[in-house]
């Protein structure tokens, strides 16, 4: 009886996990590779620190250095793009530099001010795990 109940609970754990992660979108690398070469129309907000947006970063990027987007003056920084990709119907790409709570902070604050999460993605392994850097700006 007991490993059964542990099973169930162990079930219920992972249940609980999938939905959560379930709560953002993530485009994979590959998937996102392929937007990038077809000229796909869509914002690309990069929230990376600015010696991160420096370094290496997608052509056509709109530049926020919000990252981790905790603070109010974090948040502020992404507002000042609101007016581009709020009334706009394009797919929006979320760039951080792992693809963590960063990105999430930055889709849950972007819907709590009226973007379409149907149009939000995450992008997988962030600016870190892109592995096609001849797609990407290095240096300025």
């Amino acid at each position: 009886m007991h490993r059964v109940s542990a099973l169930l609970c162990a079930l219920i754990l992972f249940v609980a996990v999938s939905a959560k992660a379930g709560e953002y979108r993530y485009v994979s690398t590959n998937s996102f590779k392929w937007w990038l070469e077809s000229n796909k129309q869509m914002f690309i907000v990069d929230i990376q620190p600015p010696a991160d947006y420096s370094r290496r970063h997608f052509r056509g990027a709109l530049e926020t250095n919000a990252f981790p987007v905790k603070s109010e003056d974090d948040k502020k920084k992404l507002d000042v793009i609101l007016g581009k990709i709020g009334s706009a119907r394009d797919d929006i790409v979320i760039v951080c530099p792992r693809g963590g709570g960063g990105a999430r902070n930055t889709y849950d604050y972007l819907k709590s001010r009226g973007v379409d999460e149907k149009r939000m993605y995450i992008l997988e392994k962030g600016a870190e795990g892109w592995p096609w850097p001849t797609l990407t700006v290095t240096g300025r």
